[in-house]
């Protein structure tokens, strides 16, 4: 089954757990240092549209690792107002039996990718779910990476767990990104 809202595109049936890629747009040129990747050493970014593939799996009880990590992908540090996606991605996950926990405090940055969403410059646009607990990250990312309108940004960003490859690629066009990625998905998750 897919479903497409505005903001979040979900390909098959709801899951605690799952991967996803997301959509963020950059709307000026920042340089950003993601973490310790390549000794802190800050990688500029231009204004265009990005795309991050992750994961969230794991199956211990009463545990919502998807929305869990969606949600955490969707706040930013230190009192900066959330990303406007985040109530749309509450709102879903709720419909699916998430009890979103009490307030944990503020949002400390530990992956690669939140250094870039928490940067008041990036705005997470779209969220594209894949639930389910089949491991499909390093499918995706491959086959992001095989797609005309995308470019790595960095070998091995955001994919310090993965053999090879990256997980942050820059789109070219994003128009005809959309449909292409859309129409590659269902068989993707369905090669297991």
């Amino acid at each position: 089954m897919q479903f497409r809202a505005m903001q979040y595109t979900i390909f098959g049936q709801n899951s605690r757990q799952g991967s996803y890629i997301l959509l963020i747009n950059l709307d000026r040129a920042i340089k950003v240092a993601f973490g310790k990747f390549r000794k802190s050493e800050p990688l500029e970014l231009q204004p265009s549209h990005y795309l991050y593939v992750g994961s969230a799996l794991g199956s211990a009880k009463g545990r919502f690792p998807l929305a869990s990590r969606l949600l955490r992908h969707a706040s930013r540090s230190d009192s900066k107002p959330p990303h406007a996606i985040r109530s749309a991605l509450l709102e879903l996950f709720m419909s699916w039996g998430y009890r979103a926990p009490a307030s944990r405090g503020d949002k400390k940055l530990h992956w690669h990718i939140d250094f870039l969403l928490d940067r008041e410059e990036a705005e997470l646009a779209h969220v594209f779910i894949f639930p389910g607990a089949e491991r499909i990250e390093a499918r995706l990312a491959a086959t992001l990476a095989a797609m005309p309108e995308t470019t790595p940004v960095a070998d091995r960003l955001g994919a310090q767990d993965a053999a090879a490859g990256t997980h942050l690629f820059r789109i070219d066009k994003l128009e005809p990104l959309l449909p292409c990625l859309e129409k590659a998905m269902p068989d993707l998750i369905r090669q297991g």
